[in-house]
């Protein structure tokens, strides 16, 4: 296996100091364990600022772990993927790494991630075990309905019952967690680890989402490139989601990202 580098874009916004130095402590760690089983030769983690978050003279730290830090500040808040995509056009990496600032990586993480992408050439993106304070997280997930996204982000827990088979399908419940599967339709945004190249040639994320749905919108055009996989031994915490209890500019926001989606990959009500 030839030697090859990572690149990790992490976006911000009005995130706190004590979040970004958690995830870079936990992502580091995992660079250092996946280099004594890889050749892992360099990491790039680029942090891109949108505003207002708390990340001022991190690039000298010791907990980098011979990783390499910049940060791209002032150009304002100009959406999830159009912030990701400041890093991605200026990568050359093997494998580019997306992800939340609400997240943070078991040990072994990456080494489990980069060792599949490494071996599977014809996989273009993993997808990892998630969980929050112990509780489940599924970040794959099958085309949505319109139905299914109106249950999902505005109908209390408490009347889904009806309708648990039908969501249970859409998060894939089914994977198997002793094993990778393919065929993933959808993966969730909060971290993606994609081959570069693949990557680059599907011009990452669409800009014209600002916020929402342009990971399931990347995740469909990366579909067509290659394999997506869920690798269930990259485990990571993730503390976000749940954008209907975020306030009403968040569910304006997700409202017409789930339009534009539906609009360019087809409509399914039921």
């Amino acid at each position: 296996m030839s030697a090859f580098a990572l690149a990790v874009s992490v976006v911000c916004y009005r995130t706190p100091r004590r979040q970004v130095l958690d995830l870079l402590d936990s992502l580091t760690h995992s660079c250092e364990r996946a280099r004594a089983e890889l050749p892992l030769e360099k990491v790039q983690i680029t942090i891109v600022d949108n505003g207002g978050s708390d990340c001022d003279e991190l690039a000298g730290s010791a907990r980098l772990r011979g990783c390499e830090l910049r940060m791209l500040r002032g150009h304002g808040n100009i959406g999830y993927g159009a912030a990701h995509n400041l890093a991605i056009r200026e990568s050359a990496a093997d494998y580019h790494l997306l992800l939340n600032p609400d997240v943070e990586f078991d040990p072994d993480a990456l080494g489990a991630g980069l060792g599949y992408l490494a071996s599977n050439p014809g996989a273009v993106l993993v997808s990892p075990a998630a969980s929050n304070g112990g509780e489940r997280q599924y970040l794959c997930k099958r085309h949505p309905s319109a139905l299914i996204l109106l249950l999902r982000g505005f109908v209390p827990a408490f009347l889904h019952a009806p309708f648990a088979r039908k969501l249970a399908a859409y998060e894939m419940r089914d994977l198997p967690d002793n094993r990778p599967s393919t065929g993933i339709p959808i993966a969730g945004g909060c971290c993606m680890l994609c081959s570069g190249h693949p990557l680059r040639e599907a011009g990452g994320f669409d800009e014209r989402f600002f916020l929402y749905f342009e990971d399931f919108d990347l995740s469909l055009r990366l579909g067509r490139l290659g394999e997506l996989a869920y690798v269930p031994a990259m485990r990571i915490r993730h503390s976000g989601g749940n954008a209907a209890g975020k306030g009403p500019a968040h569910i304006g926001m997700f409202v017409r990202s789930a339009w534009r989606f539906f609009n360019l990959h087809g409509w399914r009500w039921f």
